[in-house]
Protein backbone atom coordinates (compact mmCIF):
# COMPACT_ATOMS: atom_id res chain seq x y z
CA UNK A 1 0.00 0.00 0.00
CA UNK A 2 1.39 3.38 -0.90
CA UNK A 3 1.88 5.54 1.74
CA UNK A 4 1.80 9.68 1.96
CA UNK A 5 3.82 11.24 4.74
CA UNK A 6 3.67 15.08 6.10
CA UNK A 7 6.49 16.77 7.61
CA UNK A 8 7.59 16.35 10.97
CA UNK A 9 5.85 18.93 13.29
CA UNK A 10 8.83 19.47 15.08
CA UNK A 11 11.90 21.21 14.49
CA UNK A 12 14.34 18.26 13.78
CA UNK A 13 13.15 18.03 10.03
CA UNK A 14 14.52 20.49 7.01
CA UNK A 15 12.01 22.08 5.10
CA UNK A 16 13.16 23.01 1.46
CA UNK A 17 13.29 26.95 1.19
CA UNK A 18 11.59 28.22 -1.64
CA UNK A 19 14.11 28.64 -5.12
CA UNK A 20 16.13 31.86 -4.96
CA UNK A 21 18.45 33.45 -7.37
CA UNK A 22 22.57 32.37 -6.55
CA UNK A 23 23.90 35.35 -4.73
CA UNK A 24 27.74 35.33 -3.71
CA UNK A 25 28.01 33.47 -0.69
CA UNK A 26 25.07 30.67 -1.81
CA UNK A 27 25.29 27.50 -3.47
CA UNK A 28 25.75 27.62 -7.16
CA UNK A 29 24.99 25.30 -9.73
CA UNK A 30 28.45 23.76 -10.02
CA UNK A 31 28.28 22.80 -6.81
CA UNK A 32 25.02 21.84 -6.25
CA UNK A 33 25.47 19.13 -9.47
CA UNK A 34 28.68 18.03 -8.10
CA UNK A 35 29.15 14.65 -5.62
CA UNK A 36 32.74 15.93 -4.87
CA UNK A 37 33.84 19.44 -4.13
CA UNK A 38 37.07 21.30 -4.41
CA UNK A 39 38.45 24.12 -1.87
CA UNK A 40 38.35 26.44 -4.97
CA UNK A 41 34.97 25.74 -5.76
CA UNK A 42 33.42 26.80 -2.23
CA UNK A 43 35.66 29.49 -2.45
CA UNK A 44 34.16 30.89 -6.18
CA UNK A 45 31.25 30.48 -4.67
CA UNK A 46 32.27 33.62 -1.84
CA UNK A 47 30.89 30.30 0.88
CA UNK A 48 32.85 31.26 4.23
CA UNK A 49 34.59 28.24 5.36
CA UNK A 50 34.70 26.62 9.17
CA UNK A 51 37.30 24.05 9.99
CA UNK A 52 36.13 21.41 13.05
CA UNK A 53 37.43 18.05 12.93
CA UNK A 54 34.00 16.65 13.94
CA UNK A 55 30.45 17.96 13.10
CA UNK A 56 27.18 15.97 14.48
CA UNK A 57 24.35 16.87 12.11
CA UNK A 58 20.80 16.66 13.80
CA UNK A 59 21.32 18.11 16.85
CA UNK A 60 19.01 15.19 18.61
CA UNK A 61 19.91 12.59 21.69
CA UNK A 62 22.02 11.00 18.48
CA UNK A 63 24.13 13.85 18.20
CA UNK A 64 24.24 13.88 22.07
CA UNK A 65 25.12 10.66 22.89
CA UNK A 66 27.80 10.61 20.21
CA UNK A 67 29.36 13.92 21.33
CA UNK A 68 28.98 12.65 25.04
CA UNK A 69 31.28 9.67 24.15
CA UNK A 70 33.52 11.87 22.53
CA UNK A 71 33.66 14.40 25.34
CA UNK A 72 34.33 11.22 28.23
CA UNK A 73 36.93 10.08 25.19
CA UNK A 74 38.66 13.40 25.61
CA UNK A 75 37.84 15.15 22.37
CA UNK A 76 37.81 18.94 23.47
CA UNK A 77 34.64 21.49 22.68
CA UNK A 78 37.11 23.05 20.14
CA UNK A 79 36.93 19.58 17.69
CA UNK A 80 33.27 19.23 17.55
CA UNK A 81 30.21 21.44 15.82
CA UNK A 82 26.17 19.92 16.21
CA UNK A 83 24.78 22.03 13.78
CA UNK A 84 21.42 21.67 14.42
CA UNK A 85 17.71 23.89 14.43
CA UNK A 86 16.76 22.59 17.93
CA UNK A 87 17.11 24.27 21.21
CA UNK A 88 17.75 21.27 23.13
CA UNK A 89 18.36 17.59 22.59
CA UNK A 90 15.67 16.10 23.18
CA UNK A 91 12.95 18.79 21.89
CA UNK A 92 12.19 16.78 19.36
CA UNK A 93 11.67 13.50 20.99
CA UNK A 94 9.71 15.37 23.98
CA UNK A 95 7.00 16.94 21.03
CA UNK A 96 6.46 13.21 19.87
CA UNK A 97 5.88 12.07 23.40
CA UNK A 98 3.59 14.65 24.56
CA UNK A 99 1.63 14.99 21.32
CA UNK A 100 1.47 11.20 21.52
CA UNK A 101 0.34 11.35 25.18
CA UNK A 102 3.57 10.71 27.21
CA UNK A 103 3.68 14.06 28.44
CA UNK A 104 6.99 14.11 31.15
CA UNK A 105 5.16 12.32 34.56
CA UNK A 106 3.81 9.57 32.33
CA UNK A 107 7.05 6.46 31.88
CA UNK A 108 8.60 5.69 28.50
CA UNK A 109 8.87 2.27 26.74
CA UNK A 110 12.42 2.23 27.39
CA UNK A 111 14.24 -0.06 30.67
CA UNK A 112 15.93 1.21 33.91
CA UNK A 113 19.39 1.14 32.83
CA UNK A 114 19.02 2.75 29.08
CA UNK A 115 20.24 6.65 30.06
CA UNK A 116 21.58 8.60 27.83
CA UNK A 117 22.88 11.15 30.18
CA UNK A 118 25.25 7.56 31.82
CA UNK A 119 27.08 6.12 29.39
CA UNK A 120 27.63 3.60 32.14
CA UNK A 121 23.81 3.06 33.15
CA UNK A 122 24.82 2.77 36.79
CA UNK A 123 23.22 4.38 39.19
CA UNK A 124 19.94 3.03 36.76
CA UNK A 125 16.88 4.88 36.09
CA UNK A 126 15.28 2.88 39.26
CA UNK A 127 18.48 3.81 41.64
CA UNK A 128 17.72 7.21 41.26
CA UNK A 129 14.19 7.03 41.38
CA UNK A 130 14.26 5.05 44.92
CA UNK A 131 16.45 7.85 46.11
CA UNK A 132 14.56 11.00 45.26
CA UNK A 133 11.56 9.41 46.03
CA UNK A 134 13.00 7.68 49.21
CA UNK A 135 10.96 4.48 48.25
CA UNK A 136 12.58 1.07 47.28
CA UNK A 137 9.56 0.01 45.14
CA UNK A 138 11.47 1.08 42.04
CA UNK A 139 14.28 -1.61 42.95
CA UNK A 140 11.59 -4.35 43.39
CA UNK A 141 10.15 -3.51 40.43
CA UNK A 142 12.59 -4.33 38.64
CA UNK A 143 13.72 -7.16 41.09
CA UNK A 144 10.52 -9.05 40.10
CA UNK A 145 9.96 -7.62 36.46
CA UNK A 146 8.59 -9.28 34.56
CA UNK A 147 7.27 -11.99 36.63
CA UNK A 148 5.46 -9.99 39.78
CA UNK A 149 5.49 -6.61 37.78
CA UNK A 150 5.23 -4.84 34.66
CA UNK A 151 8.95 -3.74 33.13
CA UNK A 152 9.79 -1.15 35.05
CA UNK A 153 10.22 2.35 32.81
CA UNK A 154 11.30 5.51 33.87
CA UNK A 155 8.93 8.84 33.66
CA UNK A 156 9.42 10.86 30.52
CA UNK A 157 10.52 13.96 33.26
CA UNK A 158 13.12 11.81 34.50
CA UNK A 159 14.68 10.94 30.95
CA UNK A 160 14.90 14.99 30.35
CA UNK A 161 15.73 16.07 33.44
CA UNK A 162 18.91 13.74 33.67
CA UNK A 163 19.88 14.72 30.11
CA UNK A 164 19.98 18.46 30.66
CA UNK A 165 22.46 17.70 33.53
CA UNK A 166 24.80 15.67 31.31
CA UNK A 167 24.49 18.70 28.57
CA UNK A 168 25.42 21.46 30.96
CA UNK A 169 28.52 18.98 31.93
CA UNK A 170 29.83 18.51 28.89
CA UNK A 171 29.43 21.82 28.09
CA UNK A 172 27.06 21.25 24.85
CA UNK A 173 25.62 24.35 24.27
CA UNK A 174 29.14 25.71 23.62
CA UNK A 175 29.50 23.48 20.52
CA UNK A 176 26.33 23.88 19.00
CA UNK A 177 26.07 26.12 15.93
CA UNK A 178 22.46 26.78 14.91
CA UNK A 179 20.75 26.45 11.53
CA UNK A 180 19.80 24.25 9.35
CA UNK A 181 21.80 21.55 7.34
CA UNK A 182 21.19 21.86 3.74
CA UNK A 183 23.87 18.92 2.53
CA UNK A 184 26.98 16.85 3.37
CA UNK A 185 29.38 16.36 0.31
CA UNK A 186 32.96 14.87 0.01
CA UNK A 187 35.84 17.05 -0.67
CA UNK A 188 38.70 16.23 -3.11
CA UNK A 189 41.95 15.90 -0.70
CA UNK A 190 39.57 14.11 1.97
CA UNK A 191 36.81 14.94 4.65
CA UNK A 192 33.94 16.47 4.27
CA UNK A 193 31.89 19.61 3.61
CA UNK A 194 28.67 20.30 5.27
CA UNK A 195 26.71 23.18 4.55
CA UNK A 196 24.66 25.04 6.87
CA UNK A 197 22.18 27.89 6.40
CA UNK A 198 22.57 29.65 9.83
CA UNK A 199 19.96 31.27 11.94
CA UNK A 200 18.92 34.57 10.99
CA UNK A 201 20.95 37.79 12.18
CA UNK A 202 24.19 34.92 12.87
CA UNK A 203 25.95 35.64 9.76
CA UNK A 204 27.02 37.43 6.97
CA UNK A 205 26.51 35.18 4.54
CA UNK A 206 23.23 32.59 3.68
CA UNK A 207 25.69 29.38 3.65
CA UNK A 208 28.51 28.70 5.48
CA UNK A 209 30.85 25.57 5.24
CA UNK A 210 31.83 23.52 7.85
CA UNK A 211 35.39 21.30 6.85
CA UNK A 212 35.60 18.43 8.38
CA UNK A 213 37.54 15.37 8.76
CA UNK A 214 34.21 13.09 10.43
CA UNK A 215 30.88 13.71 9.99
CA UNK A 216 27.67 12.27 12.32
CA UNK A 217 24.57 11.96 10.57
CA UNK A 218 21.56 11.91 13.23
CA UNK A 219 19.13 13.97 11.58
CA UNK A 220 15.58 11.41 13.64
CA UNK A 221 12.76 10.86 11.69
CA UNK A 222 12.18 12.18 8.19
CA UNK A 223 8.40 12.63 8.28
CA UNK A 224 5.15 11.60 9.74
CA UNK A 225 3.83 8.61 7.49
CA UNK A 226 0.06 8.97 6.69
CA UNK A 227 -1.94 6.21 4.81
CA UNK A 228 -3.14 7.08 1.93
CA UNK A 229 -6.94 7.20 2.77
CA UNK A 230 -6.10 10.21 5.84
CA UNK A 231 -4.10 12.22 3.56
CA UNK A 232 -6.53 11.63 1.10
CA UNK A 233 -10.17 12.92 3.19
CA UNK A 234 -7.99 15.57 4.53
CA UNK A 235 -6.83 17.25 1.66
CA UNK A 236 -10.34 17.34 -0.20
CA UNK A 237 -12.16 18.21 2.78
CA UNK A 238 -10.10 20.76 4.18
CA UNK A 239 -10.16 19.03 8.23
CA UNK A 240 -7.04 18.60 9.70
CA UNK A 241 -9.06 18.14 13.19
CA UNK A 242 -11.31 15.63 12.82
CA UNK A 243 -9.07 13.09 11.20
CA UNK A 244 -5.51 12.88 12.76
CA UNK A 245 -1.82 11.18 13.02
CA UNK A 246 -1.45 10.10 16.98
CA UNK A 247 1.79 12.29 16.57
CA UNK A 248 0.81 15.71 15.40
CA UNK A 249 -1.39 18.07 17.94
CA UNK A 250 -4.73 16.69 18.57
CA UNK A 251 -5.63 18.03 22.01
CA UNK A 252 -8.76 19.46 20.46
CA UNK A 253 -10.45 16.25 19.92
CA UNK A 254 -9.72 15.02 23.97
CA UNK A 255 -11.55 18.58 24.82
CA UNK A 256 -14.61 18.14 22.07
CA UNK A 257 -15.12 15.11 24.08
CA UNK A 258 -15.03 16.88 27.18
CA UNK A 259 -17.71 19.31 25.78
CA UNK A 260 -20.60 16.61 24.84
CA UNK A 261 -20.56 12.45 24.02
CA UNK A 262 -19.10 11.58 21.60
CA UNK A 263 -17.31 8.30 19.46
CA UNK A 264 -13.18 7.86 18.68
CA UNK A 265 -12.18 5.56 16.39
CA UNK A 266 -8.45 4.55 17.05
CA UNK A 267 -6.65 2.71 14.72
CA UNK A 268 -2.92 0.62 15.11
CA UNK A 269 -2.32 -1.73 17.30
CA UNK A 270 1.09 -0.86 19.14
CA UNK A 271 2.99 1.77 22.21
CA UNK A 272 0.91 4.85 20.99
CA UNK A 273 -2.13 3.29 20.43
CA UNK A 274 -2.01 1.88 23.67
CA UNK A 275 -1.39 5.53 25.50
CA UNK A 276 -3.99 7.24 23.25
CA UNK A 277 -6.46 4.65 24.70
CA UNK A 278 -5.48 5.49 28.16
CA UNK A 279 -5.77 8.59 27.69
CA UNK A 280 -9.25 8.57 26.48
CA UNK A 281 -10.59 5.67 28.80
CA UNK A 282 -8.56 8.12 31.79
CA UNK A 283 -10.67 11.18 30.42
CA UNK A 284 -13.88 8.98 30.32
CA UNK A 285 -13.68 7.68 34.41
CA UNK A 286 -12.04 11.23 35.42
CA UNK A 287 -14.89 13.68 34.32
CA UNK A 288 -17.82 10.79 33.97
CA UNK A 289 -17.74 10.98 30.54
CA UNK A 290 -19.58 8.72 28.14
CA UNK A 291 -16.88 8.00 24.77
CA UNK A 292 -17.77 5.37 22.64
CA UNK A 293 -13.80 4.31 21.67
CA UNK A 294 -13.91 1.43 18.35
CA UNK A 295 -10.92 0.05 18.05
CA UNK A 296 -9.68 -1.62 14.52
CA UNK A 297 -6.65 -3.24 14.24
CA UNK A 298 -4.99 -4.55 10.77
CA UNK A 299 -4.24 -7.88 12.53
CA UNK A 300 -5.84 -9.30 15.12
CA UNK A 301 -3.73 -11.20 17.45
CA UNK A 302 -5.59 -13.71 19.60
CA UNK A 303 -2.64 -15.76 20.94
CA UNK A 304 0.87 -16.01 21.11
CA UNK A 305 2.63 -16.51 18.27
CA UNK A 306 5.96 -16.34 16.38
CA UNK A 307 8.52 -18.96 14.20
CA UNK A 308 9.52 -21.01 16.79
CA UNK A 309 9.08 -22.04 20.90
CA UNK A 310 11.96 -20.15 21.20
CA UNK A 311 11.13 -16.97 19.73
CA UNK A 312 7.56 -16.34 20.37
CA UNK A 313 5.59 -13.21 21.38
CA UNK A 314 2.54 -13.44 23.77
CA UNK A 315 -0.48 -12.04 22.08
CA UNK A 316 -4.66 -11.39 23.28
CA UNK A 317 -7.84 -8.94 22.34
CA UNK A 318 -5.90 -7.97 18.99
CA UNK A 319 -2.71 -7.03 20.43
CA UNK A 320 1.15 -8.55 20.32
CA UNK A 321 2.39 -8.32 23.45
CA UNK A 322 6.52 -7.40 23.69
CA UNK A 323 8.14 -5.39 26.64
CA UNK A 324 10.06 -3.40 24.74
CA UNK A 325 10.62 -2.42 20.47
CA UNK A 326 12.62 -4.99 19.85
CA UNK A 327 13.70 -8.27 22.14
CA UNK A 328 16.04 -7.78 25.10
CA UNK A 329 18.46 -9.58 23.26
CA UNK A 330 19.22 -7.47 20.44
CA UNK A 331 21.12 -5.04 22.60
CA UNK A 332 23.64 -7.63 23.81
CA UNK A 333 22.79 -11.28 23.36
CA UNK A 334 22.35 -14.24 20.67
CA UNK A 335 19.94 -11.71 18.64
CA UNK A 336 22.63 -9.04 18.57
CA UNK A 337 25.08 -11.36 17.18
CA UNK A 338 23.30 -13.13 14.85
CA UNK A 339 21.96 -9.98 13.18
CA UNK A 340 26.11 -8.72 12.91
CA UNK A 341 26.50 -11.96 10.58
CA UNK A 342 24.17 -12.03 8.29
CA UNK A 343 23.66 -10.35 4.71
CA UNK A 344 20.93 -8.95 2.55
CA UNK A 345 17.39 -11.16 2.86
CA UNK A 346 18.94 -13.27 5.16
CA UNK A 347 18.99 -9.87 7.29
CA UNK A 348 15.81 -9.06 6.32
CA UNK A 349 14.11 -12.02 7.00
CA UNK A 350 15.34 -11.92 10.52
CA UNK A 351 14.07 -8.59 11.04
CA UNK A 352 10.88 -9.28 9.65
CA UNK A 353 10.84 -12.21 12.53
CA UNK A 354 11.39 -10.40 16.00
CA UNK A 355 9.64 -7.04 14.37
CA UNK A 356 6.39 -6.14 13.99
CA UNK A 357 3.88 -3.90 15.96
CA UNK A 358 3.54 -4.65 19.63
CA UNK A 359 2.80 -2.90 22.74
CA UNK A 360 3.56 -3.62 26.56
CA UNK A 361 2.06 -5.47 28.60
CA UNK A 362 0.53 -3.06 31.44
CA UNK A 363 -1.78 -4.55 33.91
CA UNK A 364 -3.77 -0.83 33.94
CA UNK A 365 -4.28 -0.90 30.20
CA UNK A 366 -5.65 -4.10 30.36
CA UNK A 367 -8.02 -3.86 33.18
CA UNK A 368 -9.38 -0.57 31.21
CA UNK A 369 -10.07 -2.07 27.93
CA UNK A 370 -11.49 -5.51 30.09
CA UNK A 371 -13.57 -3.24 31.74
CA UNK A 372 -14.69 -1.27 28.42
CA UNK A 373 -15.79 -4.25 26.61
CA UNK A 374 -17.61 -6.06 29.53
CA UNK A 375 -19.47 -2.13 29.69
CA UNK A 376 -19.52 -2.33 25.86
CA UNK A 377 -17.99 1.31 25.36
CA UNK A 378 -14.78 -0.20 23.81
CA UNK A 379 -14.97 -2.32 20.71
CA UNK A 380 -12.00 -4.01 18.95
CA UNK A 381 -12.13 -5.91 15.85
CA UNK A 382 -10.27 -6.75 12.94
CA UNK A 383 -10.49 -4.27 9.89
CA UNK A 384 -9.80 -2.10 7.41
CA UNK A 385 -10.66 1.55 6.59
CA UNK A 386 -11.99 1.87 3.03
CA UNK A 387 -13.19 5.23 3.11
CA UNK A 388 -13.86 8.36 4.94
CA UNK A 389 -16.68 11.21 4.53
CA UNK A 390 -17.97 13.99 6.17
CA UNK A 391 -20.89 13.23 8.61
CA UNK A 392 -23.59 15.96 9.81
CA UNK A 393 -22.37 18.15 13.01
CA UNK A 394 -18.96 17.87 12.07
CA UNK A 395 -18.94 14.09 12.32
CA UNK A 396 -17.28 11.59 10.35
CA UNK A 397 -18.28 9.20 8.25
CA UNK A 398 -16.19 6.07 7.92
CA UNK A 399 -16.70 2.63 5.52
CA UNK A 400 -15.01 0.09 7.30
CA UNK A 401 -14.06 -3.69 6.02
CA UNK A 402 -14.63 -6.36 9.13
CA UNK A 403 -14.81 -9.83 9.28
CA UNK A 404 -18.34 -9.55 9.30
CA UNK A 405 -18.50 -7.91 6.12
CA UNK A 406 -18.47 -3.72 5.39
CA UNK A 407 -19.99 -1.24 8.24
CA UNK A 408 -20.70 1.88 8.46
CA UNK A 409 -20.11 4.33 11.51
CA UNK A 410 -20.23 7.64 12.52
CA UNK A 411 -17.60 9.08 14.56
CA UNK A 412 -16.43 12.05 16.49
CA UNK A 413 -12.70 11.51 15.01
CA UNK A 414 -10.16 9.18 13.45
CA UNK A 415 -6.54 8.83 15.70
CA UNK A 416 -4.25 7.32 13.64
CA UNK A 417 -1.82 5.25 15.43
CA UNK A 418 -0.12 3.17 12.70
CA UNK A 419 2.93 4.61 12.14
CA UNK A 420 5.43 7.35 12.23
CA UNK A 421 8.39 7.09 10.27
CA UNK A 422 8.52 8.14 6.90
CA UNK A 423 10.99 6.75 4.04
CA UNK A 424 14.34 8.47 4.22
CA UNK A 425 14.05 10.52 0.77
CA UNK A 426 11.54 12.50 2.71
CA UNK A 427 14.73 14.15 5.08
CA UNK A 428 16.35 16.54 1.91
CA UNK A 429 19.81 15.59 3.72
CA UNK A 430 19.48 12.13 3.32
CA UNK A 431 17.88 12.22 0.16
CA UNK A 432 21.22 14.06 -1.17
CA UNK A 433 23.26 11.50 0.33
CA UNK A 434 21.52 9.32 -1.63
CA UNK A 435 21.92 11.50 -4.75
CA UNK A 436 25.39 12.57 -4.40
CA UNK A 437 27.23 11.28 -1.44
CA UNK A 438 27.71 7.58 -2.65
CA UNK A 439 25.20 6.46 0.30
CA UNK A 440 23.18 3.14 -0.54
CA UNK A 441 19.81 1.44 1.05
CA UNK A 442 20.10 -1.15 3.71
CA UNK A 443 17.91 -4.49 2.88
CA UNK A 444 15.35 -2.50 4.85
CA UNK A 445 15.44 0.46 2.52
CA UNK A 446 17.11 2.13 5.02
CA UNK A 447 20.53 4.31 5.06
CA UNK A 448 23.31 1.21 4.56
CA UNK A 449 26.16 1.43 7.53
CA UNK A 450 28.73 -0.68 8.15
CA UNK A 451 29.07 -2.68 11.61
CA UNK A 452 31.37 0.12 12.94
CA UNK A 453 28.04 3.00 11.75
CA UNK A 454 30.41 4.18 8.75
CA UNK A 455 27.74 5.03 5.80
CA UNK A 456 28.77 2.86 3.24
CA UNK A 457 30.17 4.04 0.03
CA UNK A 458 30.68 7.74 1.99
CA UNK A 459 34.65 7.29 2.61
CA UNK A 460 36.55 10.65 1.63
CA UNK A 461 39.82 9.20 2.58
CA UNK A 462 41.16 10.03 5.41
CA UNK A 463 37.67 11.20 6.75
CA UNK A 464 34.55 8.76 7.10
CA UNK A 465 30.69 9.16 7.97
CA UNK A 466 29.04 8.04 10.25
CA UNK A 467 25.08 7.98 11.00
CA UNK A 468 22.73 6.93 13.50
CA UNK A 469 18.99 6.50 14.55
CA UNK A 470 15.84 5.31 12.74
CA UNK A 471 17.76 5.98 9.37
CA UNK A 472 19.96 3.57 9.83
CA UNK A 473 17.41 0.26 11.43
CA UNK A 474 17.89 -2.65 8.94
CA UNK A 475 21.94 -2.37 9.34
CA UNK A 476 24.02 -4.88 11.71
CA UNK A 477 22.50 -3.50 14.68
CA UNK A 478 19.29 -3.80 15.77
CA UNK A 479 17.07 -1.37 18.16
CA UNK A 480 19.14 1.63 16.87
CA UNK A 481 16.02 3.54 17.77
CA UNK A 482 16.14 3.22 21.45
CA UNK A 483 18.38 5.12 23.89
CA UNK A 484 20.47 2.19 24.29
CA UNK A 485 20.76 1.31 20.73
CA UNK A 486 22.09 5.07 20.51
CA UNK A 487 24.24 4.72 23.11
CA UNK A 488 25.58 1.16 21.50
CA UNK A 489 26.26 2.84 18.28
CA UNK A 490 27.60 5.87 19.57
CA UNK A 491 30.22 3.20 21.35
CA UNK A 492 30.89 1.99 18.16
CA UNK A 493 31.73 5.14 16.44
CA UNK A 494 34.03 6.28 19.48
CA UNK A 495 35.99 3.05 18.86
CA UNK A 496 36.09 3.52 15.42
CA UNK A 497 37.45 6.96 15.95
CA UNK A 498 39.63 5.93 18.35
CA UNK A 499 41.54 3.44 16.13
CA UNK A 500 41.95 6.71 13.59
CA UNK A 501 43.83 8.50 16.54
CA UNK A 502 40.79 10.98 17.02
CA UNK A 503 40.18 9.77 20.84
CA UNK A 504 41.28 8.52 23.30
CA UNK A 505 40.67 4.53 24.46
CA UNK A 506 37.94 4.44 26.92
CA UNK A 507 39.75 1.81 29.66
CA UNK A 508 39.67 0.83 32.58
CA UNK A 509 41.25 3.36 34.49
CA UNK A 510 39.53 6.27 32.44
CA UNK A 511 36.32 4.98 32.30
CA UNK A 512 36.40 4.88 36.23
CA UNK A 513 38.08 8.26 36.57
CA UNK A 514 35.38 9.32 33.84
CA UNK A 515 32.27 7.68 36.28
CA UNK A 516 33.57 9.77 39.17
CA UNK A 517 33.60 12.54 37.53
CA UNK A 518 29.81 11.88 36.20
CA UNK A 519 28.70 10.87 39.42
CA UNK A 520 30.05 14.51 41.07
CA UNK A 521 28.54 16.45 38.72
CA UNK A 522 31.96 17.39 37.56
CA UNK A 523 32.57 19.28 34.12
CA UNK A 524 34.70 18.02 32.13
Amino acid sequence: MREDTIRLPGPAVAADPAPEAVRPGDLTPELIATDWWSDDAVARAGIPVVDVPFVSVGGGIGSFVTVDYLRICGVPTSAIRVLTQLESPWESYEYLTRVSQIPRGERLRSDSASCPDNIWGFPSYAVREALATKSPRPLWNVLVEPILADYYTPKAGQAFESMEREHDRIDYASMVAKGQVRMVRRRIGGGYFTILTPAEGTSPTRRVAYRSRYVHVAVGYPGLKFLPDLMEYRERHRDYGSVVNAYEPHEQIYQRLHAAPGTVLVRGGGIVASRVLQRLIDDRDARGLQTQILHVFRTFVTKAHGPHVWMRRRGGDGWAYQGFNYPKSVWGGQLKARVRKLEGQDRADLYKQFGGTNTPIRRNWREQQGRGRRERWYHAFQGEITGLTPGPSGTVQVALSTQQGPQNVQVTAVIDCTGLEADIREHRVLADLLDHGGAGRNPLGRLDVERSFEVRGTRSEPGRMYASGSATNGGYFPGVDTFLGLQIAAQEIADDLEGLGFCARLGPVRSTRQWWQWARGRKI
